[in-house]
């Protein structure tokens, strides 16, 4: 599992929007308890950045060099589900 979370050079910053308490967020917050520690260990000069707020619906920003940014949205999603698009984003989505 150690090179499942290995970043793609130009990613520059992650960040993961969610309610702290709520139902739509239960899997995002799942995810993150579960692999946070493994996505910092393997990019520690990456900033990873986790904001929670009441009401917030799941979401997971990656911004890349020269300003580019995607988002895509983790509602509804499973925690396999999360994880499939969180590794689409850190790999391959600056390209």
């Amino acid at each position: 599992m150690s090179g499942k979370y290995a970043f793609t050079k130009t990613l520059r910053e992650v960040r993961f929007l969610f309610c702290q308490t709520s139902e739509h967020s239960a899997a995002t917050r799942s995810f993150l308890t579960r692999a946070y520690p493994i996505m910092k260990k393997n990019n520690p000069a990456t900033p990873i950045m986790l904001r929670d707020a009441a009401g917030t619906l799941p979401k997971v920003y990656a911004r890349y060099e020269h300003g580019q940014e995607k988002s895509e949205s983790l509602e509804g999603l499973s925690d396999k589900q999360i994880e499939e698009t969180v590794t689409s984003l850190v790999k391959n989505g600056g390209a």
